[in-house]
């Protein structure tokens, strides 16, 4: 007997359904960087404070991303483990996955928040706060680690309700925080004069109501596989398999995180706090402008995953070329965009005439060949969604730790390229990182499932 599945990605087009997944979550994950985005954009216009304000907020962004780094090991490597076992039919195994990544995410929260408050200060000067900026960086910190657990079950959990074909709800998830975070950023900043702990109080708040909005639709009657709590007991192989999968997307952030280390002490050393300043901008520019790429790699997750637990293997290789052109078309387009209104960009977080003059420069270098970022998402996201951690693992260290921080090191110090070659590390590392990842994919994992395919179709003759 034919057993029916809800939301059944291995029906119909593959590139539709891997559209109508991107689409929820271009928007969802467009929210969710508004959260720190519009922050910094309101903390930018902070009269009286010449741009230390938002370096402040920049000396913060690896901390930010130490949150991001844990998230997305068990988050990301739940939900794509989560959707090969759904498109096996085993819900069991699919809810315990789910428990046990929500476990993980909650120890994990609170592990990172007492570790941060204990070392705060020495960790702020390590990651590049001056005297001036240490006092912005601190106000914003102290606030933003009560959030730490509504972020990280907000954002890891979330990954389950798109795994369950629930796009639009995933999306209400974010839009949900931002506009909290919109109506309350001006209030608490402006209105009650925060200042930079207002920011921070109103990007909590938000991240507490998104947070409440994801477990309360796991835990309901609409979703197709329920959070329970007897799901929560950790197993180890459990553990294991989702921290092996999820261990790419760590190492991924947690490499950023060292990059805007290295960043940031190499700025500091070249150009002071104007450029940590200016790294802030450029830094927040590029998570708006690759948002939809993103969107439509972490779309394509659970429907190439889906398809392959459901052994559609040439359903699996029409979704990969589908994502990689269609990514590295939308990263062409935007670098054009870019290097044509420079400006525009860096106005958004303020009108520092200094920032502007030395801005403009900064971000051409920075954003140079930005289309090739796509190569490294289409194989990366992949990678994860396939199962073959190894691989995704790899080459996430190779283009940040292996290339970018060494870079960022090395070539401000070569014939006097001082802090551009800060910024020239990025296009560089995306050339060969990005290159080197979507190469391997083509010549290992899709030729690999082109084989599979034809194995199936001899095995269907026969």
């Amino acid at each position: 007997m034919e057993i029916r599945v809800k939301n059944d990605f291995a029906k119909g087009a593959v590139w539709r359904h891997i559209l109508l997944q991107a689409g929820p979550l271009t928007v969802a994950q467009l929210v969710q960087i508004l959260y720190n985005v519009i922050d910094r954009i309101y903390i930018g216009h902070l009269p009286d404070t010449n741009g230390a304000a938002l370096t402040g907020l920049g000396i913060v962004f690896p901390i930010i991303t130490i949150v991001a780094a844990f998230t997305n090991l068990f988050g990301m490597g739940g939900a794509p483990l989560f959707s090969i076992v759904r498109g096996k039919q085993d819900k069991e195994t699919a809810g315990k996955i789910m428990g046990n990544t929500f476990a993980l995410l909650c120890i994990s929260s609170v592990f990172i928040m007492i570790f941060c408050y204990i070392f705060q200060k020495p960790i702020l000067y390590t990651f590049g706060a001056s005297d001036v900026t240490y006092k912005y960086a601190k106000d914003y910190l102290s606030i933003y680690l009560l959030g730490t657990i509504f972020s990280m079950v907000g954002t890891g959990m979330n990954s389950f309700i798109s795994a369950q074909g629930f796009p639009k709800i995933a999306m209400c998830t974010t839009v949900i925080g931002a506009i909290l975070n919109m109506i309350l950023d001006p209030f608490f900043i402006f209105g009650l004069d925060m200042g930079v702990k207002g920011a921070a109080l109103a990007t909590v708040i938000a991240q507490m109501c998104s947070a409440i909005w994801v477990v309360r639709f796991l835990t309901g009657k609409y979703t197709l596989i329920r959070l329970r709590l007897a799901l929560l007991r950790l197993e180890p192989a459990l553990v294991k398999s989702i921290s092996a999968l999820g261990l790419s997307g760590f190492i991924m952030s947690a490499t950023n995180c060292a990059v805007q280390i290295a960043c940031n002490r190499m700025l500091s050393i070249y150009g002071g706090d104007l450029y940590i300043g200016i790294m802030t901008i450029l830094n927040s520019v590029r998570e708006i402008v690759s948002l939809p790429v993103m969107g439509l790699t972490s779309g394509s997750q659970p429907v190439l995953g889906f398809n392959y637990g459901a052994k559609q293997y040439e359903r699996v290789r029409s979704g990969i070329r589908f994502t990689a052109l269609l990514g590295a078309a939308y990263t062409l387009l935007v670098w054009i965009v870019i290097m044509l209104v420079p400006e525009f960009f860096l106005r958004m977080f303020g009108d520092n005439a200094d920032t502007i003059t030395y801005g403009v420069p900064a971000l051409k270098l920075y954003f140079f060949g930005f289309f090739l970022m796509s190569f490294q998402f289409a194989g990366q996201s992949t990678f994860t969604a396939l199962g073959r951690a190894k691989y995704a693992v790899f080459f996430s260290l190779l283009r940040k730790a292996v290339i970018v921080v060494p870079l960022t090191i090395i070539l401000p110090q070569i014939a006097s390229l001082g802090v551009d070659g800060v910024f020239l590390a990025e296009p560089i590392s995306n050339a060969i990182g990005g290159s080197a990842c979507l190469i391997t994919m083509l010549h290992t994992v899709y030729r690999e499932l082109g084989r599979n395919s034809k194995a199936c179709i001899t095995s269907e003759n026969l």
